[in-house]
């Protein structure tokens, strides 16, 4: 081949590497390097490219057309989920090479294949040139997540910038839905419910709910006390007439600007059809800022009524979003949401106990599910409990009651701050989960002895428990009981390990990923049950086996793999893989809210790119490995 054929073919080489992570960040002279030792070659639909039996791997390949299958070497049964399935861009063999060892795995030619070959030697002498591939070869997995979290970041750096300056949206500046009453009401009742609720202004609205007149504070003076006005008199007799409107999409600037100009200091936000929707006032327009944490938390803590905490409620929501948009991985971003939902509802626990006798009952709170785990994400429900000690001389019935109409209280305003009921009744004013000490006890050991469906069922929920409030002694001890009796309990474990095995991964053998075939939700993939429920199922098994107390999901696969011979780069590449999946779900969360939907786990895997496709494969196969460990530690 003539120098310019061969300089043709080069260029053609680097033109397709450059689409592909990891070569896309590649060094140029690296790049010019790859692009020059490698060979293309053929495999014909059907062919054995890697196996086992081959021998030391000595041959790096990228695939540059066609698709080739991979099936680890301990899967007995061949089924589709137990397949991973490359595509062009995609290097196999990696670990084989720079370890210098035959595969574990057979690669194989589903269809017709061409492959770019680089020779074992020339791979050691790229290593040397380049770090970026020397990062991507040796923490794969972290790698591509890094490069995923710069792409995130650009995304969502605009969209802050947009929601923190004048070109916010009405819509996300108002914090709290309007407060209206009627021309009829009278004014002592305007004034009192002003004071009450802690708010500057009033609107006077319709039967159709479309402003007719808004009361303010500066009112009061000018309106009722100089005039010598009646409290008895209807608003609608003293109201100032006309508000100034502007349509719910109108941004900061446009309210400003119409304040300036009307020489006012609050408007109201209206639907298509007239109808209020929100008061904007001057301090809103000079208030817009990023959200902190200090600030959050100082609103936490000085709370004295829930309307305040709704507040709260969706500025750790914002909060979260500017995370996200400085690329703070997701592990960080769902222990800081829990954190802070933490704090929240300890506050909203503190004001109940203001309005009930709770004095000499030794009880404790306890979150359980993802809140339990430190894993809550933008669409979270209730789930909690309440583990109390009941002494000799005390009523047990007359203490549960009293303890039950402080939960149905405390639940009660968690919903209104945003946690809904859960669907499941599995909340403290559920009798069946304000329990004592000896009854939670009695109910985990009832689950362990006899592990029917049920029981299993509620062992994923129930013994991810963590307390939040009250005597944490308890949930102590509550722990202990339960790692003494599940590690003695070995068909327990079992049992717990085949429910974990009972959804796999959705990896194709045909295709990358296999979707819900649901007609109400094709192409998609629950992230949840297809996703994150992989690691956390695995996770919980090993932590009961070994002793380990943590409830976080990353922590328990970290701290049960010392006992499990598993090396710190397998359980590190494990949490990479469950935190990106968790990234992956607050994404779709928040896109799904942005547009006015309730945020679900439904990611349709043909919108992701190139980089994020990789990375949902790669994470999908951690948590495979961590199913195989299962079959094998439990012969199932």
């Amino acid at each position: 081949m003539n120098n310019s054929a061969t300089a043709m073919l080069v260029s053609a080489t680097l033109e397709f590497l450059r689409t592909f992570p990891p070569f896309d960040r590649m060094e140029p002279d690296a790049l010019q390097f790859l692009g020059e030792h490698l060979k293309l070659a053929f495999y014909p639909k059907g062919s054995l490219i890697v196996s086992p039996q081959t021998g030391v791997v000595r041959v790096f390949r990228i695939l540059q057309r066609g698709k080739v299958v991979v099936r680890h070497a301990g899967d007995a049964n061949v089924m589709e989920h137990s397949m991973l399935t490359l595509g062009p861009g995609e290097g196999f063999s990696i670990g084989s090479v720079a370890g210098q060892r035959p595969s574990t795995s057979f690669y194989m030619a589903i269809s017709d294949v061409f492959c770019y070959e680089l020779q074992a030697e020339d791979f050691f002498a790229l290593m040397q040139m380049s770090s970026v591939l020397n990062i991507f070869c040796t923490q794969y997995l972290a790698s591509l997540l890094s490069q995923s979290r710069q792409q995130l970041q650009i995304h969502f750096s605009q969209h802050i910038a947009e929601q923190q300056t004048m070109n916010s949206s009405l819509a996300s500046i108002i914090k709290q839905e309007p407060i209206a009453v009627m021309p009829d009401t009278p004014t002592r009742q305007v004034v009192e419910t002003m004071v009450s609720r802690k708010i500057g202004s009033m609107v006077v609205v319709d039967a159709e709910q479309q402003p007719v007149g808004i009361f303010t504070q500066s009112d009061v003076i000018t309106r009722i006390v100089l005039p010598g006005v009646s409290l008895d008199s209807p608003i609608g007799t003293i109201m100032s007439p006309d508000p100034i409107t502007l349509p719910i999409v109108a941004n900061a600037y446009d309210a400003a600007l119409a304040m300036a100009l009307h020489g006012v200091r609050h408007l109201l936000a209206v639907d298509e059809g007239g109808r209020l929707m929100g008061v904007v006032s001057e301090r809103d327009l000079f208030t817009l800022q990023r959200v902190g944490l200090r600030q959050v938390r100082q609103t936490i803590d000085a709370a004295t009524n829930i309307d305040m905490l709704l507040m709260a409620s969706q500025d750790v929501r914002q909060l979260s979003l500017n995370m996200l948009a400085q690329g703070i991985g997701a592990e960080q971003i769902t222990q800081f949401i829990s954190a802070l939902n933490d704090t929240l509802t300890r506050r909203i626990i503190e004001i109940n106990l203001d309005k009930h006798d709770l004095y000499g009952i030794e009880w404790a709170w306890l979150s359980f599910g993802s809140e339990g785990r430190d894993e809550q994400t933008f669409s979270t429900d209730q789930d909690n409990g309440i583990v109390y000690i009941c002494t000799d001389i005390m009523d047990r019935e007359q203490t549960q009651l009293v303890l039950l109409e402080f939960a149905r209280d405390v639940n009660a305003d968690l919903d209104k701050c945003g946690f809904p009921f859960c669907s499941g009744n599995i909340m403290a004013s559920n009798p069946q989960l304000c329990l004592t000490l000896e009854e939670w006890e009695e109910k985990f050991d009832n689950w362990i002895r006899t592990p029917e469906p049920q029981a299993l069922l509620n062992a994923t929920i129930f013994f991810d428990f963590r307390p939040l409030y009250g005597k944490y002694n308890l949930a102590d001890r509550l722990r202990l009981t339960l790692l003494r009796r599940t590690r003695s309990n070995p068909l327990f474990l079992r049992m717990m390990a085949g429910n974990a095995l009972s959804v796999v991964p959705p990896l194709g053998m045909f295709r990358d990923f296999v979707t819900d075939s649901d007609p109400e939700h094709p192409g998609t993939i629950d992230l949840k049950k297809y996703g994150t429920r992989l690691f956390i199922d695995a996770a919980r098994v090993f932590s009961l086996a070994h002793n380990v107390s943590a409830t976080n999901t990353v922590q328990r696969i970290k701290q049960s793999a010392p006992s499990m011979n598993i090396s710190v780069d397998e359980a590190s590449a494990a949490a990479d893989g469950f935190n990106f999946i968790q990234l992956m779900r607050l994404r779709h969360q928040h896109a799904e809210q942005t547009q006015g939907r309730a945020g679900d786990n439904l990611l349709r895997p043909d919108d992701l790119n190139e980089v994020d496709r990789r990375i949902l494969k790669e994470a999908l196969r951690q948590a495979r490995k961590l199913q195989r460990r299962l079959k094998l530690d439990y012969q199932l």
